[in-house]
């Protein structure tokens, strides 16, 4: 029988995960440092992606389903000029612009985005973990096969330009679960006629929590008592204490 390891530790972490590392690679990783005996995490950021990863320890995994359903913020970074297969960097490109394409103006991309506010429809990109007969939609993209995704209703809270640089653009994105930041993007380059793909993505707000709360993993690592990081379970916003959790607990 396998031994048990860690500490009886219940909590929620912010960690602000760095780019090159998987969520749950980020998790492990934040478990170690803590010395958890129990973790998980409530939403996967695609390693290119930085940003707000909520870690739950303990008791506190029971909010995992509530912050699944919660809103999440973006800052995304579009390209203008290429299509991938996956909408963002890590895709081969599929389609380019003509070759005079010379940029995106910013009036029209501001034009652009009002078709994307609020509730609209979205299909899921076919290199995604939805499963079709049990199977994950990436599975058949890797043997090349593209099935008919019916488009799932999403809610565009808010979507405003921060900057348009002609080639590439970064935009802040208010979205309810279940969108795909790179199918948004690449709906985008679509409809603005040059195509698009995202490049960077960082997440900096979920539910009721910020990024300006998260640590960093290095930083949580050179920490003399990490655990203190933990948001312990009678600090967690209403709505989302753990039945039982009281005004006194300590998570240490």
């Amino acid at each position: 029988m396998a031994s048990r390891r860690g500490q009886m530790l219940d909590g929620v972490l912010l960690l602000d995960k760095p780019e090159g590392l998987s969520s749950n690679h980020a998790l492990q990783r934040a478990k170690r440092t803590v010395d958890a005996r129990k973790a998980g995490h409530t939403g996967t950021l695609d390693p290119f992606a930085t940003g707000l990863l909520i870690c739950c320890f303990g008791r506190a995994t029971k909010i995992s389903a509530a912050m699944l359903e919660a809103d999440k913020v973006y800052e995304a970074t579009l390209t203008f000029g290429e299509e991938t297969d996956s909408g963002d960097l890590t895709g081969h490109i599929t389609a380019r612009a003509p070759a005079d394409f010379g940029g995106v103006d910013a009036a029209a991309l501001e034009a652009a985005l009002t078709a994307f506010r609020g509730e609209i429809e979205q299909i899921p990109p076919m290199i995604s973990a939805l499963k079709r007969d049990g199977k994950p939609l990436y599975e058949y993209a890797r043997q090349g096969i593209e099935l008919e995704r019916p488009p799932r209703r999403i809610v565009i809270h808010a979507l405003d330009l921060l900057a348009c640089e002609g080639r590439t653009a970064r935009l802040r994105v208010h979205c309810s679960k279940g969108t795909y930041v790179r199918t948004l993007a690449q709906d985008i380059g679509r409809r603005l006629g040059c195509l698009a793909h995202l490049s960077a993505l960082r997440r900096t707000a979920v539910g009721p929590f910020p990024i300006e709360q998260a640590v960093g993993l290095e930083a949580l690592q050179a920490m003399k008592s990490p655990a203190t990081a933990l948001i312990p379970l009678h600090a967690l916003p209403d709505g989302l204490r753990p039945a039982g959790a009281s005004t006194e607990e300590n998570i240490l």
